[in-house]
């Protein structure tokens, strides 16, 4: 029982296994919802539990742990007890500030990445920074879920793919094409833009002068008036 995963059930007390079985929630147990990280990990290691997790697309998301009250409830007050004192309080703004600090190192090494994939030719530097500085900003925050955050693969191929997946929302029609429901309709679209942004880049790689119709021209122009405006 300790550690069983199980889907959302039918009802606000019952979860489903994989085989699609409906199960009650035992007699004396509540839902500790997600968001306290402190919590959970408590709760999970204090006992038998229930995870619930529901898979939306290709993520997995957590709809919470079913525990003893008892148990959940012991744990709640320790843990407000130990967030009410000054040491703890320390501690959380260290932590904080050690964070911020990785994140701040991890934008700058990322830009550092896109602008090294990009490679433009010297005359088009300053259009090499302002798609830096723009991919960079999308992909790098904290919780985008953006590639950029993966530890899966390298920085390299990191910066490679944000700056594909930026180009193809940015420079192309993908977001308004009606592409059918076909397996692999999807995929064979994105790799067909892919190539394409792939071209235009290799263009300001060789020093080819930026046209005034470029789509990646205008799209840096249009994100730097907006930004300008905001």
């Amino acid at each position: 029982m300790a550690g069983s995963i199980y889907l959302p059930g039918p009802t606000a007390t019952t979860v489903r296994t994989a085989a699609g079985a409906v199960m009650a929630v035992p007699d004396g147990w509540i839902l500790v919802p997600p968001g306290d990280p402190g919590l959970t990990r408590r709760v999970k290691a204090a006992g038998d539990h229930w995870v619930v997790q529901e898979k939306v697309g290709r993520k997995i998301f957590s709809r919470g742990v079913w525990a003893d009250r008892a148990t959940v409830e012991r744990i709640r007050d320790d843990l407000e007890a130990e967030r009410s004192t000054e040491a703890y309080a320390k501690r959380q703004a260290s932590a904080v500030r050690r964070r911020d600090a990785a994140q701040q190192e991890y934008v700058g090494d990322f830009r550092a990445a896109v602008l090294a994939f990009l490679a433009f030719h010297a005359r088009h530097q300053g259009l090499a920074a302002m798609l830096a500085d723009a991919v960079t900003a999308h992909a790098t925050p904290v919780g985008s879920g953006t590639v950029a955050r993966t530890e899966r693969i390298p920085i390299e191929r990191r910066a490679e793919a944000a700056v594909i997946a930026w180009m193809r929302h940015q420079t192309t029609a993908y977001d308004s094409m009606t592409i059918p429901r076909v397996k692999g309709k999807r995929r064979e679209v994105r790799r067909m833009l892919a190539a394409r942004s792939k071209e235009l880049l290799a263009r300001y790689r060789c020093g080819d002068g930026a046209a005034a119709s470029c789509p990646l021209a205008a799209a840096l122009a249009g994100a730097r008036t907006r930004a300008a405006g905001a």
